[in-house]
């Protein structure tokens, strides 16, 4: 007898079929893709991505089923005051800042005009005594100009004149009181006598000539009172 390879083997009847050999499908495994479903097959619905979760955007309060538009309105209006405070505390916050750095620029102002002040009049301190012996000198040297000392005269003149302008330029100018009423503030009597025809606390000589800085006073001038 000839097998024929193109008929399948055939059982007795009550015999088991023979194994089949290749990969079986796992159990619950259902169809392909695309084959029809089977009893023993079943198709299985692939599972479906989920959505991205969108967070929904900021909407304005709507009166809804549960509010009324009463409700809704006093809301609005709750925010736009709250909104209107905290522009009126950061427009009071500008408001102070500016005032403190005015306060503080006047005071800085002021505070650099009085060292200037002070540093001009300690200057001035140091060189009115020369300025006082060339006031001495110099009318010593008048006195003695009838000596052909005319040179010399001249010479000290000029000096003078330019240390006196110098003092000016600084804002220093000196005075001399005689004829005027003792003001302790501004004098510094160093004797007292009687004069006739002059009434009791008048200057009536100045020793020394007094110096002022704007309305401080540098030095009082020394000065002889009437009694």
């Amino acid at each position: 007898m000839v097998h024929n390879p193109k008929h399948a083997p055939e059982f007795a009847p009550g015999e088991p079929e023979a194994p089949v050999s290749g990969p079986q499908p796992s159990p619950g495994a259902g169809a392909p893709h695309g084959a029809p479903a089977t009893p023993d097959n079943p198709v299985v619905p692939e599972p479906t991505p989920a959505p991205e979760e969108v967070q929904p955007a900021a909407q304005p309060l709507q009166a809804g089923p549960e509010q009324t538009p009463e409700d809704a309105l006093e809301h609005d209006i709750e925010q736009i005051t709250a909104t209107a405070k905290k522009a009126e505390e950061y427009l009071a916050l500008a408001q102070r800042t500016q005032a403190d750095f005015e306060n503080y620029r006047k005071r800085a102002a002021r505070e650099t005009a009085a060292a200037q002040e002070r540093g001009v009049a300690k200057l001035a301190k140091e060189l009115l005594p020369a300025v006082d012996n060339l006031d001495r000198a110099l009318e010593a040297a008048q006195q003695d100009s009838d000596n052909g000392h005319s040179t010399l005269v001249s010479g000290i003149k000029l000096v003078h004149a330019d240390v006196i302008a110098a003092l000016s330029r600084a804002g220093i100018e000196r005075f001399e009181p005689k004829g005027e009423q003792f003001d302790p503030q501004r004098h510094e009597a160093i004797a007292q006598q009687p004069v006739d025809g002059a009434e009791p606390g008048t200057i009536v000589e100045v020793y020394q000539r007094g110096y002022l800085l704007g309305d401080s006073v540098i030095r009082p001038a020394r000065v002889v009172v009437a009694g």
